[in-house]
């Protein structure tokens, strides 16, 4: 059974800076492609950032590049997300997915 299961949401100050992870088990993580998608209040889903199996290649929409960076462990079976320079519209759910397969989900509040 594919289980994902993200961590490291909380509240941060505009500005400010916040890592999660996504720990991935029941399947073959290192020959996967994995994202990052968010869910604002009241919106629909917005692709964040995908990475290549081998961590080689990486993809950002122009709202959060230069601001994220997606990385991930293949030893570990765990993805990143390091988010800096923080805004209020990045306030949303976070969640990692690989096809079909979603987490629960981590909260991310940015505000004052």
């Amino acid at each position: 059974e594919v289980q994902l299961v993200e961590s490291g949401g909380g509240l941060v100050q505009p500005g400010g800076s916040l890592r999660l992870s996504c720990a991935a088990s029941g399947f073959t993580f290192s020959i996967y492609t994995m994202n990052w998608v968010r869910q604002a209040p009241g919106k629909g889903l917005e692709w964040v950032s995908t990475i290549a199996s081998d961590g080689g290649s990486t993809t950002y929409p122009d709202s959060v590049k230069g601001r994220f960076t997606i990385s991930r462990d293949n030893t570990k079976n765990t993805l990143y997300l390091q988010m800096n320079s923080l805004k209020p519209e990045d306030t949303a759910v976070y969640y990692c997915t690989t096809g079909t397969a979603k987490g629960p989900g981590t909260q991310v509040t940015v505000s004052s």
